[in-house]
């Protein structure tokens, strides 16, 4: 039995991993789970899957689960998931967690060399150089991705060298304004921009995707994860979100990665790696229903999250960092009811101007960047 910490369970990520769990209950066991606030769903998940370990955002919700639960290890806050990430026990760490508020508890699982199945961008774009300089250190700890694109790149590149990769190819729905101009955007409400056309996903990466700046997250990960040259990545629209990314080679090869938009497949991958699994739980998908597979290329007038993105990938050091953390309280403002939605992209193009570029020693450094970055935002833009 392959013991599993999930981080973030009440999340999109985090409910689908249990349904995983929950198909393959004689190879997979929970033995921690965590929540933010959403206690209710919390409390389902600890009766349906009995774990061990249990993390809540504030301590007076974990104050509740102790007097209810006092034979459990009740944790909370920042400091209780990186005690979940570091649980002896746990043979693989999900970190579902959306945010930069999950970059510690992954490096606590690579400390204790564990397989971590990676479905939190913001752990390599924010820190994809400290982690990376971590993996060489603590050579036995691996990270799986399990975001449905990174999880195709690496799918499609087993059996190959990095030396005959010639282009990583990150596919895109197009999110909810796929098609749209400046000028229609300009006053798009909240509702509106959580309305995705193919995945059914949480708030914020809700909000990313029809920005299109998940796909800038997307760039700056796959080049942290694969050691791919920012110049030999692409991003391409692809509406129907069948095919979830692609590699060609040096011989002019592309292979691809095909399967319904769900996102239990790249879960269940980074679970079995390197075997491959039924499990009844698994949507297959049908060919002979398919009536068209399109390509475009991203309209980067109106979405202007994918070139700078780009531009922060290639500046290194800190600036990931910022696109990161400026782009999550815009995110958070916007959905507030705040600020308009291309304010976001005003948000993240001025917090990269006025950034004092600086190396990454220490994770203290983009703990550092990162609050100064939304302090900036917040004080900017968080008006009233």
């Amino acid at each position: 039995m392959k013991k599993i910490t999930i981080l973030g369970s009440t999340g999109s990520i985090g409910t689908n991993a249990l349904k995983v769990i929950e198909g393959k209950s004689n190879q997979f066991e929970v033995l921690a789970i965590s929540g933010y606030s959403n206690l209710d769903l919390l409390l389902e998940q600890i009766e349906k899957f009995n774990p061990k370990y249990i993390c809540i955002g504030d301590e007076t919700k974990a104050n509740l689960l102790k007097s209810k639960y006092p034979d459990k290890q009740i944790y909370f806050g920042d400091e209780g998931l990186k005690t979940m990430g570091a649980l002896d026990e746990a043979d693989i760490v999900l970190t579902a967690i959306s945010g930069a508020v999950g970059i510690e508890a992954t490096v606590e699982a690579i400390k204790k060399e564990k397989r971590i199945a990676l479905a939190n961008k913001e752990t390599m774009v924010a820190a994809g150089e400290y982690i990376n300089k971590l993996l060489k250190e603590y050579p036995k700890a691996e990270i799986i991705p399990v975001d449905s694109e990174h999880s195709a790149l690496f799918q499609s590149m087993q059996g190959s060298r990095k030396e005959e990769v010639q282009t990583l190819i990150i596919t895109a729905s197009g999110g909810t304004f796929r098609g749209k101009t400046l000028e229609e955007l300009k006053n798009v409400t909240v509702e509106q921009a959580l309305k995705h056309p193919n995945w059914a996903m949480g708030k914020k990466i809700t909000i990313d995707s029809s920005t299109l700046v998940n796909k800038g997250l997307e760039v700056i990960e796959a080049h942290m994860l694969f050691d791919v040259d920012y110049d030999n990545i692409e991003v391409l629209v692809h509406p129907q979100s069948i095919i979830h990314s692609m590699v060609e080679f040096k011989d002019s090869s592309i292979i691809a990665q095909l399967g319904v938009p769900d996102m239990k497949l790249p879960i269940q991958y980074s679970f079995t790696y390197p075997n491959r699994e039924d499990n009844i739980v698994l949507e297959r998908l049908n060919l002979k229903k398919l009536k068209e597979l399109t390509f475009s290329q991203v309209d980067d007038e109106v979405f202007k999250g994918v070139q700078l993105a780009f531009k922060a990938g290639k500046i290194g050091k800190t600036m990931p960092c910022v696109f990161n953390s400026a782009n999550e309280v815009a995110v958070e403002l916007f959905l507030k009811g705040k600020i308009k939605f291309l304010e976001i992209y005003e948000i993240i193009e001025e917090a990269m101007k006025r950034h004092q570029i600086e190396e990454i020693e220490s994770l203290e450094i983009i703990k550092k960047v990162d609050k100064e970055t939304r302090k900036w935002v917040y004080e900017n833009y968080g008006r009233d």
